[in-house]
């Protein structure tokens, strides 16, 4: 009998400890929750949230077994993961302050993770990334190249210049002693085999490498070498010419160059070329972040100058005249010249439903930051996926971009969705996305490291940032 007892009683106990542990920090409950990856919804769910990630999504009538300081009605609004932005920059060591400004920026517009693809102030960046991680300070989980592989005498600050095998092994040496995220690799005047040294080394320790494709190599020559990622749709489309080996040993001798080459692959473009050699990418792993709103955004400077955008509110004066050195040279164009930048926009941006279909991974980056004129952070990514809507690719493969492949390229795999066990990062929605695009931009509230911002918070974000810049010189 008193075994039976004490059985009894060490089962009530259990059950009693466990109705004890259903504590959470945060439950936000009545609303649609999205799953990206199929485009389905489930209604009527509860958000259960504790220690900064998602302990349970539940029918809301199971809320009530749970105890929590911070329920939260979420008004039957869209719930989906927070947005990535994998193509962001952070420069210029004059104006570091105003460079950290731009931080809330982002969460404000429901961006909760950002890839920042190299600058001048990497120690900065990754100073922040540790202290956002540690919760000391506000903005957006920041994975980072520190700073990138170039060629001697490189045109970008802050490069790590490599004109040796010995100066890219003390160069990357010094990025694992920065614990850098990534590795960023461009071309300006990097030798093509050094380049291709570089991108087996990267491999060879860990690391995955994007960034820009030699005009003298191949995209097959670097995806072969073990380049991860393209950044900027242009080089895709150079590499879906009929003939591109021959167009790369014309760029290697210098027989043709510059504005030249964007007439070679208007001429010579090819969409059988092109697919053989996306699927090849597809293959490999190898994704492409294309940058569309970037590029756009200069592009059409003829159409929009964008002297009198609400946005340039929450930019410092220090980097709004790093976008001067684009809007001058674009300025420099004749009719015939813009044009023809009009055309090759058009042209490159067109390969989007090509790289989908071979089934290329496309990731959503801006190119937000110093430097690159008019592209603002935070709203930048808005902008990104309409255009990626735009150029050819559903609601539901834009905000896999987003918030799937781009996790899933860094083999971040508590990202991307809203279930047990993953990051509580979520933005909720006034509208469906995968009905309007533009719906991204109707954001009722941010949750990002499982802290929720309501609208009036994130309201305040911005008034902050908005005072922050106007105080810059």
């Amino acid at each position: 009998m008193k075994t039976i007892l004490s059985t009894l009683l060490l089962l009530i106990a259990a059950a009693f400890a466990r109705a004890q542990d259903k504590t959470a920090d945060l439950i936000i409950h009545s609303v649609k929750v999205m799953d990206i990856q199929t485009g389905k919804i489930r209604k009527d769910r509860a958000i259960v949230i504790q220690d900064e990630k998602i302990l349970a999504v539940i029918p809301n009538k199971k809320v009530k077994d749970y105890t929590t300081s911070g329920l939260i009605d979420g008004g039957n609004r869209f719930a989906m993961p927070g947005l990535w932005d994998m193509h962001v920059h952070f420069g210029g060591d004059n104006i570091v302050e105003e460079n950290k400004n731009l931080l809330p920026l982002y969460l404000a517009h429901g961006v909760t993770t950002v890839r920042d693809c190299a600058g001048d102030i990497s120690d900065k960046v990754i100073e922040w990334r540790d202290a956002i991680n540690e919760g000391s300070l506000n903005g957006p989980t920041i994975f980072t190249s520190g700073p990138k592989l170039e060629g001697i005498n490189s045109i970008w600050p802050g490069d790590l210049e490599i004109g040796s095998s010995s100066e890219l092994f003390q160069a990357l040496d010094s990025l694992e002693t920065l614990k850098v995220d990534f590795v960023k690799i461009t071309d300006n005047t990097l030798r093509p085999q050094l380049y291709l040294e570089a991108l087996k080394e990267v491999r060879k320790r860990g690391w995955e490498i994007t960034g820009h494709s030699p005009g003298a190599l191949t995209l097959q020559e670097v995806m072969d070498a073990g380049l991860s990622g393209v950044e900027h749709i242009y080089y895709a489309w150079r590499a879906g010419v009929k003939d591109e080996e021959s167009l790369a040993k014309s760029i290697e001798k210098g027989e043709i160059r510059g504005r030249a080459v964007n007439e070679y692959i208007l001429e010579n473009f090819d969409t059988a070329a092109a697919m053989r050699t996306y699927r090849e990418m597809a293959r490999k792993g190898v994704a492409v972040t294309p940058t569309l709103n970037s590029s756009h955004t200069v592009v059409f400077l003829d159409q929009n100058d964008h002297k009198n955008d609400p946005y340039l509110q929450y930019i410092g004066k220090g980097l709004q005249r790093t976008y001067e050195w684009r809007v001058n040279r674009a300025a420099q164009d004749d009719a015939a010249a813009i044009a023809k930048r009009h055309e090759v926009f058009e042209k490159s941006a067109s390969i989007l439903p090509l790289l989908q279909k071979a089934g290329v991974k496309i990731m959503a980056g801006t190119d937000a930051g110093y430097l690159n004129s008019f592209n603002f952070p935070g709203i930048g990514i808005h902008q990104e996926l309409a255009l990626l809507v735009h150029y050819g690719l559903t609601p539901l493969e834009a905000l896999q971009a987003s918030v799937i492949n781009s996790p899933d390229f860094l083999h971040k795999n508590n990202y991307g969705k809203i279930a047990s066990g993953k990051k509580a990062d979520i933005v909720l929605l006034n509208a469906n996305p995968l009905k309007d695009i533009q719906n991204t931009q109707r954001i009722h509230a941010v949750i990002a490291k499982g802290i929720h911002y309501d609208r009036t918070a994130l309201d305040q974000m911005l008034e902050a940032v908005k005072l922050k810049a106007a105080e810059t010189k």
